[in-house]
């Protein structure tokens, strides 16, 4: 060891000796022209140019075992391996995102690749030691303040969450779940109705032939966009699928929503209605009373007594 740390001092300083800089002085000569009728005579002007030495192979190789570090600072063999199997398998997965782009086929395609870069990560993450009581977390993600592999993995596994791929597959993300399955079949059943009778030419016949696969899968997507269990595939899926049936084809039928609808219209059609005949009904309809004076009364009085008496 006291061998190496002399002969790289030594390198050190035939190389710091080499580079440097060296003064050569450079004759400039600059030739005889006339700029508004002024002769300008050749002049030379001495300059002093800082010159570095070009390296050699040799050299390269010198910087190069210079630049080692103590085997107790250096990455173990165990977590390079670790590192590379990651490298392989980030590619991998990055190559299946960028295939199933258009249209989006990230959860059928890819979960394998993920599932395989995820089981590397937790392997460089955790705890467990590997051969000679060695960890690789904190040599791989926790050295320095960049953290490359934990923001390369953290980017990817977003995506996969906004994807939202766990909801259309197992839980050991192996295959695609049986709604899943089930969905894919509706759906191919309305593309095959839909390529069928495109080929004819006659969309008002697609859309006749066609509104019972389209229908079913529809009510599929409610049921589980209401459980919960889309992700981004069926979403795209289904807004292809849509696009397809109203723009394409021109295609329309009623909604079930259009009952409740005009029952609710109706219903406020004739509130103002019911409102005011139910106020007749339950309001107190007041008789006006005759209210007789006191006066009148009296004097009605007094004429019945002189009539008695007379």
């Amino acid at each position: 060891m006291a061998f190496t740390n002399i002969f790289a001092y030594v390198i050190t300083l035939v190389l710091y000796e080499r580079l440097q800089a060296s003064t050569v002085d450079v004759s400039v000569t600059i030739p005889e022209s006339r700029v508004d009728g002024v002769s300008m005579r050749t002049s030379s002007v001495n300059r002093v140019v800082p010159v570095s030495p070009s390296l050699g192979p040799s050299s390269y190789l010198s910087l190069s075992l210079m630049s080692a570090f103590p085997d107790d600072l250096e990455i173990s063999d165990y977590c390079q391996e670790e590192l590379h199997i990651f490298a392989q398998r980030y590619v991998s997965y990055v190559n299946c995102l960028v295939s199933s782009v258009r249209p989006v086929k990230v959860c059928q395609n890819c979960h394998i690749q993920f599932r395989n870069l995820e089981e590397i990560y937790a392997n460089i993450s955790s705890d467990q030691v590997g051969p000679g009581n060695v960890s690789c977390r904190d040599t791989l993600l926790r050295s320095d303040r960049l953290m490359l592999v934990f923001v390369l993995f953290d980017n990817l596994l977003e995506i996969w969450k906004t994807s939202a791929c766990d909801r259309c597959l197992t839980k050991e993300l192996s295959s695609l779940s049986n709604d899943t399955l089930y969905y894919m079949a509706t759906l191919n059943q309305s593309l095959s109705c839909f390529e069928k009778h495109q080929q004819q030419g006659n969309h008002s016949e697609l859309c006749k032939e066609c509104k019972t696969t389209y229908r079913s899968l529809n009510e599929l997507y409610s049921r589980m966009e209401k459980n919960k269990i889309l992700c981004i595939d069926i979403e795209d899926a289904m807004n292809m699928t849509r696009r397809l049936w109203s723009k394409n084809f021109n295609c329309s039928f009623p909604r079930e929503e259009t009952v409740p609808v005009i029952a609710v219209s109706s219903f406020m059609l004739f509130l103002p209605i019911i409102f005011y005949l139910s106020s007749f009904l339950h309001s107190e309809q007041k008789k006006r009373k005759l209210i007789h004076p006191k006066r009148a009364k009296s004097s009605g009085g007094l004429i019945n007594v002189q009539d008695k008496y007379s």
